[in-house]
């Protein structure tokens, strides 16, 4: 116990003694990409050296908090997050961010007393947030544009063509949360190979350099699409008339072969006397053969 108390009339000793001479506060700058697992040191002393570590955080949405802890074994968390204060494998004490985002981005303070003095940092703390890419073709006042976008990435990306001649400029449009699209349109001259055309987006959450190869937009038609379009329109009309033709050749072939048509012919029929007529001529026959025999 009188051991404890000892170190904290040292520590505020070695307090007091930094506020008298001034202490200088070293800055640094930090970045983390979204969604990855932020560590902060605030000192480079060990465990066994630090006597207390104090984080005094205030982050871009107004939010102010609070976190310490002492080799006592006392500790401090007004944060109420999902951060918290480690010990490294090199018995080095850090604060921990995971799955860093733009809420977490700010300014934190650290205040680290030792065996021999104070340290005191300030860490600007950002974040990378990677851009969505996409590249197309579209027709823009009856010609060809190259267009390769690079949207709501933090900081802006870079866009650069892979065409020889003066590179179009990169439009930057700044939206909600800090957050940057980059575009850029390369309008085309007749002549050029799309098949060979590609953009470079550069930015600092990769590595290396994204290549994307322009791709005609959805409803934009390419020129072989256009000249296909065209043969085949032109094959089927031709189809269509010869067909015709031919139909119309055969029905005049058809007329030339068949002979003239011939009137039917007569029958001979012989006249037929009416029954009562025959019964009449028969009548007066047989009233003359009666007469010549009275």
């Amino acid at each position: 116990m009188e051991m404890r108390v000892m170190m904290w009339i040292y520590a505020l000793f070695i307090l007091l003694t930094a506020e008298a001479w001034g202490t200088d506060t070293v800055v640094r700058n930090a970045t983390f990409n979204l969604g990855s697992d932020a560590n902060l040191t605030c000192s480079d002393k060990t465990w066994n050296e630090t006597m207390y570590v104090i984080w005094k955080i205030s982050l871009k949405n107004s939010k102010e908090c609070r976190m310490s802890f002492s080799n006592d074994g006392q500790s401090e968390d007004l944060c109420n997050d999902s951060k918290s204060l480690r010990n490294s494998s090199k018995s080095r004490p850090y604060l921990h961010i995971p799955n860093f985002s733009n809420n977490d981005v700010g300014i934190y303070r650290c205040e680290s007393a030792f065996k021999g003095g104070i340290e005191n940092y300030e860490i600007n703390v950002a974040i990378t947030v990677r851009p969505t890419i996409s590249a197309w073709l579209e027709r823009e006042n009856n010609k060809m544009v190259a267009v390769c976008t690079a949207e709501r990435g933090k900081p802006a990306a870079n866009i650069s063509w892979s065409h020889t001649g003066n590179s179009p400029p990169v439009e930057t449009l700044s939206e909600s949360h800090g957050f940057f699209t980059a575009e850029s349109r390369l309008e085309l001259t007749e002549g050029v190979d799309v098949k060979n055309l590609s953009c470079a987006v550069s930015h600092p959450y990769w590595t290396e350099e994204q290549i994307l190869v322009p791709e005609p937009q959805k409803g934009l038609p390419t020129l072989w699409l256009y000249i296909f379009t065209g043969v085949a329109f032109v094959v089927l009309l031709t189809v269509i008339l010869l067909f015709a033709l031919n139909k119309i050749k055969w029905r005049r072939c058809q007329q030339s072969n068949t002979p003239p048509s011939k009137s039917a012919p007569t029958e001979n029929v012989e006249e037929v006397e009416p029954y009562a007529s025959y019964v009449q001529r028969v009548n007066s026959i047989y009233n003359s053969s009666a007469d010549l025999f009275t």
